[in-house]
């Protein structure tokens, strides 16, 4: 079916700022983009319809560059505990939707130990409180702390272990916190006592939640084995309403290879395009490396997840069969040893995940390297603690957006959702304004790295199709490339800055077929 979309006022790019009045749609690719009367022309000529868009404005569609599909999905469906000002607040929540929730585990996920009045983390003891019956598992925001009941400790069987990722008081009792490694196996337990239709649900929930926001292609960055298999299974059966884009975890790239199975694969609507590697934690949690001691924790540089001659032989491996790398690295520490690797490489699209603190000799390496900087500025807003972790004297390092961008070191936005809302307009919001509204203290600091509004649309969107090696298809509206698009009810470069998050996304387009509503 050939269509024309026409009453818009129509945004092509935006670095060049580019506009047109309306364009055509055939094969699921713009054939046409310009002026109203040779669309309606074109249309009668190929026999197709006309859509009229009733003067809304048209962007191309957001791409999230890094995301976490189940992990949203399955929060949509549990406890948002984004918030939550008190460990006695928290408790009374989580009483509250155990008494609601028929599932075998409560979960939950979003608290902020900064948030608390009590200023400290919660333990298992405070879950056991209120639910000591059932197992708990309530995660930070930032996934890489999270606190467990006792229920949950002796299913788990963490009173036995002896890990430094299992914390544990003056008395070596454990207190139910766990971070890093030991989170990523209570969450492997959580979701092998999940039904698979119920994981597939929660995949496909996130799918049509993220058409809603105005997003058209996600890049999952960090897939185990079984989420793998329920998109797939999506992908197979035509079910997959958006563009999706899979970085695997380094034991699925070993098992297909091992299998013979040789990565990247897929079609338009879904690709294996890389591998995901942790090299460190977060600030939150004071896991992120850093090449010095935290200020408000002075005996701790943060952990090394993944040993530089582990992240070396991975990725000497995936880059020999064209695959993209996509590092987490939060830490200047961990940049240096992710950087150090990437000099070694003979692709040169690789991706660094976060790059949240960067030192001035760093950027010299980027500029030369250029890997894709995969950043999300809302942390700039969430993260409004982070002067307590870093001091002022490193603050110019943190978040530095503007600085990579003046150097032409690629840059592309996303969310790590559910780690930051997946509302493209909050992210945007917080690129421009970096806190000012909220009175963020790294504001004062760094106010020079705050970007004008086209620009971080053009990083959600071309940077963001750059990051995916897909900007001849994506991240613009242009002939040839495919029609996905956006429309909303204002012009996010005529609103007031503080009016950004509240635009709303009328419908939401792919392939030129509305997904959304």
């Amino acid at each position: 079916m050939v269509r024309g979309f026409v009453n818009a006022r129509v945004y092509q790019s935006f670095a060049p700022l580019r506009m047109a009045e309306a364009f055509v749609v055939a094969g699921g690719r713009i054939i046409y983009i310009g002026d109203t009367d040779t669309v309606e022309n074109i249309v009668r000529i190929l026999g197709g319809e006309i859509v009229d868009l009733h003067r809304g404005v048209v962007l191309p569609g957001f791409i999230d560059a890094h995301m976490h599909l189940l992990s949203l999905g399955i929060q949509l469906n549990s406890l948002d505990l984004r918030g939550v000002a008190s460990i006695d607040d928290l408790k009374k929540i989580l009483k509250d939707f155990a008494s609601r929730s028929r599932m075998k585990w409560i979960v939950g996920r979003g608290w902020d130990q900064e948030l608390f009045k009590e200023k400290r983390f919660p333990t298992r003891w405070d879950l056991d409180e209120v639910i000591s019956d059932r197992p708990v598992y309530i995660s930070r925001v930032c996934g890489h702390v999270a606190v467990v009941n006792t229920a949950a400790m002796e299913i788990l069987g963490f009173e036995n272990i002896r890990d430094s990722n299992i914390l544990r008081d003056g008395r070596g009792v454990a207190t139910g916190l766990i971070r890093e490694g030991m989170v990523s196996v209570a969450w492997q337990k959580i979701l092998s006592d999940m039904p698979s239709e119920d994981l597939a649900k929660s995949v496909l929930d996130a799918l049509k939640y993220a058409a809603s926001q105005g997003v058209t292609t996600i890049d999952v960055a960090g897939c185990d084995l079984r989420e793998l298999t329920i998109i797939l299974n999506l992908w197979s059966m035509g079910l997959l309403p958006l563009r999706v884009r899979i970085h695997i975890y380094t034991e699925v790239f070993k098992m297909l290879r091992e299998a013979g199975v040789r990565p990247p694969f897929g079609d338009e609507h879904l690709k294996i395009i890389g591998v995901k590697l942790v090299v460190d934690g977060s600030l939150g949690a004071r896991t992120a490396w850093l090449s010095k001691h935290y200020s408000d924790d002075p005996q701790n540089m943060g952990v090394c997840i993944t040993p530089p001659e582990v992240l070396e032989t991975i990725a000497l491996d995936a880059d020999s069969i064209g695959l993209q790398l996509a590092a987490h690295a939060i830490g200047d520490r961990a940049l240096d040893v992710v950087l150090l690797v990437y000099s070694k490489l003979s692709l040169k699209r690789h991706r660094v995940e976060h790059a949240s603190l960067v030192r001035d000799d760093q950027l010299a390496v980027l500029e030369k390297l250029k890997p894709v900087l995969v950043v999300q500025p809302h942390f700039v807003i969430s993260d409004w603690w982070v002067l307590n972790r870093v001091s002022i004297e490193r603050s110019r390092w943190v978040y530095r957006f503007k600085d990579f961008i003046d150097r032409g070191i690629p840059v592309a936005f996303s969310t790590d959702s559910p780690v930051e809302s997946l509302n493209p307009w909050e992210t945007i919001y917080a690129a421009v304004t970096r806190g000012r509204y909220e009175e963020v203290p790294l504001y004062s600091y760094t106010k020079d790295q705050a970007i004008p509004v086209d620009m971080a649309l053009h990083m959600y969107t071309y940077g963001s199709a750059y990051a995916l090696n897909e900007e001849d298809n994506l991240g613009s509206l242009e002939v040839g490339k495919l029609a996905d698009f956006i429309v909303v009810d204002r012009d996010p470069l005529s609103v007031d800055p503080r009016e950004l998050r509240s635009i709303r996304v009328l419908e939401t387009y792919v392939s030129g077929k509305r997904v959304w509503p």
